[in-house]
């Protein structure tokens, strides 16, 4: 039987040493299953250093340990249910508890601690220094239903903009003989709302801040509400364009608040994998966009699209509700503002029963307060004169996030019926049945790859998306250009779509978030975010005037050649991210470069430091 401890489920350790004696850290623990009430101790198995190493700054284990020995035994009395060991006076997850062998092992990492099985080895602690485990630690932090619901809401905010994506790849071609338009403005249409989307985003960082979470999520429904009833309503292009503006700042918004409010309310060991549940979301927004077209596709065209836009208001009519009544206010925002009260006792519905609420406010005041002294000491400079490990963690960042978009997802993705007219698919039956078929096969991998990612490493599945993609570019070249039966181009778009889903769709997301040092993620990330969304306005607003030029085939040809391109600079740039801690990303482009700036920014503890780092006032020295 596996017997857990987790942070919620400890009482405060208490520390005893001697000169004679072995250093213990006790920790009562409550009844799990056999293993009624344990003491850990760590005690050392040989001679200790006389000094703790400088990169450990925060253990309370004095002298320190070269080696522990880790047992378990019975507590002389129960222990009553509070946090764990504070992140800030009891860092014990410096240390690296490898197992050497058995079937049982004790781990501890970064304040979690897991016991398995009934007995428990004698492993060797490596240098602190070293942040390398020979394990994967499993966390095995519970998670309360409530986070799961919430995490649904706000990533249901997620499917506007999926939806706004399928919906359109139906609806240009009947948009474009209803309104008579152009190549250039159905491009200008398409395109234009990745545009918007960056203004939203921008819009969305005062109101989340000022206003709250909740009332950001209100904003982003109410102006895709707006914007679709606008459009279904609009009588000529321009009155439309209106309306397409409204629903990228509406998908902006939300795009943007949402994984912020979700890694608020989960628990930091599933933090990574409830955010990737807004690109699952965005997948099924995608596949409800395809179904509206096959519901309606018997309606007459001049009417079928105004009535696909409307039923695009269903969703944020809901997320509306769900705002108002079901979702409460993240609690970091509440404790930024000084409702402390409201906050705890939002923390206690996050948490499981004896969550210690008071030390979890403690710890978001420190991290509001980091989060600000680091903005205020690090400024857009060091982005514009960027040191050599500063300028690689931003080709690979920002790049991977350029590479997204570069392949051509968006511009063959809004632009799919076009294809399958150009394939000679023309039945608008057929069509739509194709575009469900084909967003079912793309909701299918994106699910398949968050697990992947975790199990076979981020290099591996980014290099066999690509792969694929290549494959299957050449597919559809071969089928335009020989003039294939259309089924070809179908299985081509599959292919493109799933291979594309394996990987570089969340992958682009996941690895800027992993190899951006603490100091400047935020900006990092917000860069990378303005880039991707940028690099899609261009690719979606220029595919028909590119296949009138080279034709569909010649486009397939040329996205081949970028998704070549892209293969080559990941193989060269990309380090492996899986199961790497930020400080060892840190390490690593400070040594590849033979720039140490990184790494003496984020051991600066103030302002007056940032100078020995090279940096002051937010530009490099």
């Amino acid at each position: 039987m596996k017997n857990k401890i987790t942070k919620q489920s400890l009482t405060s350790p208490t520390l005893s040493s001697s000169s004679d004696d072995p250093i213990s850290l006790s920790i009562d623990a409550p009844s799990y299953g056999s293993m009624a009430d344990n003491k850990i101790e760590l005690s050392p198995t040989r001679s200790p250093p006389e000094t703790v190493s400088s990169d450990c700054r925060s253990t309370i284990l004095e002298p320190s340990l070269a080696a522990t020995a880790v047992h378990v035994s019975p507590s002389a009395s129960p222990g009553k249910r509070s946090s764990a060991i504070d992140s800030s006076r009891h860092k014990i997850g410096c240390y690296d508890l490898p197992n050497e062998g058995g079937n049982s092992m004790f781990q501890l990492l970064d304040d979690r601690m897991q016991i398995c099985g009934p007995n428990i080895e004698d492993p060797v602690v490596s240098s602190p220094t070293s942040f390398k485990f020979s394990k994967e630690v499993e966390i095995m932090d519970s998670i309360p239903s409530y986070v799961y619901v919430l995490t649904a809401c706000a990533a249901l905010n997620s499917c506007n903009l999926g939806y706004d994506i399928g919906v359109n790849t139906d609806v240009a071609v009947l948009l474009q003989r209803s309104m008579e338009l152009s190549d250039l403005q159905i491009e200008l249409f398409m395109g234009s709302v990745n545009l918007y989307a960056m203004i939203g985003a921008l819009v969305s960082i005062y109101v989340s801040d000022k206003y709250g979470r909740r009332n950001t999520f209100r904003a982003a429904a109410i102006g895709f509400i707006v914007g679709v009833l606008i459009m279904s309503g609009a009588p000529n292009y321009t009155v439309l364009m209106i309306g397409r503006f409204f629903v990228g700042i509406g998908i902006g918004v939300g795009l943007a608040i949402d994984p912020i409010y979700i890694s608020e309310i989960a628990p930091a060991s599933h933090r990574g994998s409830l955010v990737t549940w807004s690109e699952i979301s965005i997948n099924i927004g995608i596949l409800l966009g395809f179904i509206s077209g096959f519901v309606f596709y018997s309606i007459p065209e001049h009417i079928a699209w105004r009535v696909m836009f409307a039923t695009g208001g269903v969703l944020p009519i809901v997320m509306l509700f769900l705002a108002t009544y079901i979702m409460p206010e993240s609690p970091r925002w509440l404790v930024s503002k000084g409702y402390e009260e409201q906050a705890s006792v939002v923390l206690e519905k996050l948490n499981v029963k004896g969550f210690d609420v008071s030390e979890a406010i403690e710890d978001i005041k420190a991290s509001i307060l980091e989060e600000e002294r680091s903005s205020n000491m690090l400024g857009w400079g060091i982005f514009l004169r960027p040191t050599p490990a500063i300028r690689r963690m931003l080709m690979v960042g920002v790049g991977t996030g350029i590479c997204q978009q570069i392949v051509g997802i968006d511009a063959i993705q809004y632009y799919l019926v076009y294809i399958l007219e150009n394939a000679g698919i023309v039945s608008r039956s057929t069509q739509t049945a194709y575009l469900v078929l084909l967003g079912i096969f793309k909701l299918f991998w994106i699910v398949v790859a968050g697990k992947l990612f975790d199990r076979k490493g981020r290099r591996p599945l980014m290099f066999v998306s690509l792969g694929g993609m290549i494959m299957s570019l050449l597919l559809l070249a071969i089928a335009d250009f020989s003039q294939l039966a259309g089924v070809w181009s179908v299985a081509g778009l599959g292919m493109y779509l799933s291979a594309f889903s394996m990987g570089m769709g969340p992958g682009a997301w996941l690895i800027p978030s992993e190899v951006f040092s603490t100091k400047i993620r935020a900006k990092g990330m917000g860069l990378t975010t303005f880039a991707n969304r940028l690099t899609g306005t261009i690719m979606s607003s220029t595919l028909l005037s590119l296949a009138d030029l080279m034709s569909f085939g010649g486009v397939f040809v040329f996205f081949g050649l970028i998704c070549t391109s892209v293969l080559i600079f990941l193989y060269i740039y990309l380090p492996e991210t899986k199961g790497k801690k930020l400080e060892d990303m840190v390490r690593y482009f400070s040594e590849i470069t033979n720039d140490k700036t990184l790494v003496e920014l984020e051991s600066c503890p103030d302002g007056e430091q940032l100078s020995s780092a090279g940096v002051s006032n937010g530009k490099v020295v």
